[in-house]
């Protein structure tokens, strides 16, 4: 496979297309879409996601010290499109996206988004000033799983779920399994012997 050596850039695709929820003691609240986010440790369990410090989104995350991270799927993703290119200063987008704004199990001041799939309820213990963004890492403080996803088994299928992501400037869906965790050590079964007849 021939290459070709470009300037340095974040070429790490494709990445999760998540809304953001946050609010503050004045009953402001907004969504706000990321897509520079990711698992930073399973125990405690742990999220980032890092943020323009101009966004209108950035000060109410900061002054609160809280966020929700909210799953997207293939239905949501017009109303996650909106959520990235409009800001919170000029429209209101829970009117303008027809999304419902819930409460929140452990939090104070962000909301969940009702129509997505699983929310994670995240409260903010460092602010890393990086440059063009600031990361905000947070602990996990509950998570909230739609009941429809649930199988018949008591199984989460959250694959089911039409989840989407964003990469190089699009948005996709995860519509196709290769395979599960561990499939490429597994021992095969031991079936039945085909005899030549």
């Amino acid at each position: 496979m021939k290459k070709q050596i470009w300037k340095p850039g974040n070429m790490l695709y494709p990445l999760p297309a998540v809304l953001v929820g946050c609010g503050d003691a004045d009953g402001n609240t907004n969504l706000l879409t990321v897509a520079w986010t990711g698992t930073v440790c399973t125990n405690p369990p742990m999220l980032y996601i890092s943020v323009r410090p101009e966004r209108y989104s950035y000060d109410l995350i900061r002054k609160s010290g809280e966020f929700t991270v909210n799953l997207t799927t293939e239905k949501l993703a017009r109303a996650t499109d909106y959520c990235g290119v409009r800001s919170g200063r000029d429209v209101d987008k829970w009117k303008e996206t027809h999304l419902t704004s819930g409460k929140a199990s452990k939090l104070q001041y962000a909301p969940i988004v009702e129509e997505s799939p699983v929310n994670l309820e995240c409260k903010v213990t460092e602010v890393k000033e990086l440059g063009s963004h600031h990361m905000f890492l947070a602990s996990v403080e509950a998570v909230q799983v739609s009941e429809e996803l649930m199988g018949k088994n008591g199984k989460f299928e959250l694959n089911h779920a039409g989840l989407l992501v964003y990469s190089h400037g699009e948005y996709l869906n995860l519509d196709r399994t290769i395979g599960t965790f561990g499939y490429s050590v597994k021992k095969k079964k031991p079936g039945k012997k085909k005899t030549k007849k």
